[in-house]
């Protein structure tokens, strides 16, 4: 038996054919709806990048006790399980955040990995001379280091197969021709698009002339992360370049989908393709994510599994499922291995074989932002409840943000904090986090997701508002949530 999982980042449900999209070409999406189950019911849990990775080796959310960083020492992960129980893993990806101080534990718990350099501002080559501008913004943010690096690299990428994610699918594609007809292996095929810059080929901007049609405006494929604040024109031009983007992941996964058709492996091999998160394209008048709550556009995800175990495809599937914990429990089930007792997702074969529930609601947020749960039709964003958000710990024996290591002045008011239950009976580093959380300002909303799909009007349900936080509190001691989360959040 084996596994191919195509991950992707920042893949918007919305623009899906599978998920009612008619707009966007991506035949390759409904092909793989059509050959694969369809999840509707799909949340995130742990946000963003590396935490949503973290829960994926972990099997349990972490944005409750640290913000952004590597694996701990303490914790399970399902890559090196499989790795340690003779089931090869093998990582390819294009991500580059994998190669940054706070995720350069990740890639090593593999078997064999890959890694593809150039996505976004990668500092992959090295130019000190200033390149030529190929993108345009209203605000500063064009003029940053990324955005810099970003234009350096691109003079590299001229054509498709030059493109990190060309590359990355390419040796995913050989990896499994060369490995076929082996047994007991597990392919993590991983692509940072499209999440923005949404850089793509000539060939691609051309299916969406109506929003990519004026050749001399300046480009627009990176929007800033806050309100949307362009011109209409300058907007449909961003959102035609996602759709672009969009496009060549199609294309790429169709490679993957041929090999499985043409090496006949439909019988003895799981299919998982998934994302870490969505991303705003102008919804709720913003841009990106982060500087604003998870809204059901970043949250409820596209999601698709083959299981060849029962074999059924082109369903849909409602129970409700967060991919980033569930998948690991779900390959050590199909590999024969168990969960890990500090595992909290849930192996996904029940509902993958006839839909039975394996949870009644899901816990999802970010480190210091608004706590959210739901239950599969409402969704509760809780905010803290004090203007300063606090109090608020990262709780750490990898003392690491996204690039750097933890500054000195960080440890000043460091203390050691008693183990948790998941720590294997490790102490940890506890240092205050004196940065207040943009999301702080939204203040708690309460939607109804069936009633209303785009969390357009917040519900004033104290009944139902007291029912999600009983749901809340519930899985927040479930994750053995630090005392004080309760407290900034007025629990």
């Amino acid at each position: 038996m084996k596994v191919i999982m195509v991950m992707f980042d920042s893949l918007n449900r919305h623009m899906l054919p599978p998920y009612g999209c008619d707009w966007t070409h991506a035949p390759n999406f409904r092909r793989l709806a059509q050959r694969t189950l369809t999840f509707d019911n799909s949340y995130i849990c742990s946000m963003p990048c590396m935490p949503a990775r973290r829960d994926l080796h972990t099997g349990r959310p972490n944005f409750l006790h640290r913000s952004w960083g590597p694996l701990e020492p303490f914790d399970d992960s399902v890559p090196r399980l499989l790795k340690e129980n003779d089931v090869s893993s093998h990582l390819i990806s294009d991500h580059y955040h994998y190669w940054e101080t706070g995720g350069a534990t990740y890639h090593t718990q593999y078997s064999t990995w890959e890694f593809f350099r150039g996505q976004e501002g990668d500092p992959w080559v090295g130019q000190v001379g200033d390149p030529p501008p190929v993108h345009a913004h209203a605000n500063n943010a064009a003029t940053s280091t990324w955005h810099r690096q970003d234009r350096v690299n691109r003079q590299y990428m001229r054509s498709e197969k030059e493109q990190p994610q060309s590359k990355t699918f390419a040796a995913g594609v050989d990896f499994i021709r060369r490995n076929h007809d082996e047994e007991n292996w597990f392919l993590q095929i991983e692509t940072f698009d499209p999440h923005e810059p949404f850089f793509s080929q000539r060939h691609y901007q051309d299916l969406y002339p109506e929003l990519i049609n004026d050749r001399a405006a300046a480009l627009f494929d990176w929007p800033i992360y806050g309100p949307v604040t362009e011109s209409q024109a300058l907007a449909d031009q961003c959102r035609g370049h996602y759709a672009s983007l969009l496009s060549m992941c199609d294309a790429r996964l169709g490679d993957v989908l041929d090999e499985m058709d043409r090496l006949e492996m439909w019988d003895d091999t799981m299919l998982m393709v998934w994302t870490d998160h969505g991303f705003l394209l102008g919804e709720h008048d913003m841009w990106a994510k982060g500087q604003m709550p998870w809204y059901q556009e970043h949250a409820n995800t596209p999601f698709f599994v083959w299981d060849p175990r029962c074999g059924i495809s082109g369903q849909r599937r409602s129970s409700l499922v967060q991919p980033s914990i569930d998948l690991g429990p779900t390959l050590l089930d199909f590999f024969g291995l168990e969960s890990t007792p500090d595992m909290l997702g849930r192996s996904l074969g029940q509902v993958i074989s006839d839909d039975r529930p394996v949870r009644q609601a899901a816990l999802f947020g970010s480190h210091g932002g608004q706590v959210n749960v739901t239950d599969g039709q409402c969704v509760y964003m809780r905010a803290a409840a004090d203007s300063n958000n606090g109090p608020l710990y990262n709780y750490t024996l990898m003392p690491t943000h996204m690039r750097d290591l933890f500054p000195v002045e960080e440890f000043a008011d460091l203390e050691l904090a008693e183990p948790f239950s998941f720590t294997k009976g490790c102490s940890l580093m506890r240092t205050p986090v004196k940065k207040g959380s943009p999301q702080n300002k939204y203040g708690n909303l309460l939607f109804d997701q069936q009633q209303d799909p785009q969390q357009a009007q917040p519900l004033e349900d104290a009944e139902l508002e007291e029912r999600m936080k009983a749901l809340m509190r519930g899985l927040m001691q479930e994750c053995d949530a630090p005392e004080e989360q309760y407290e900034r959040l007025g629990l």
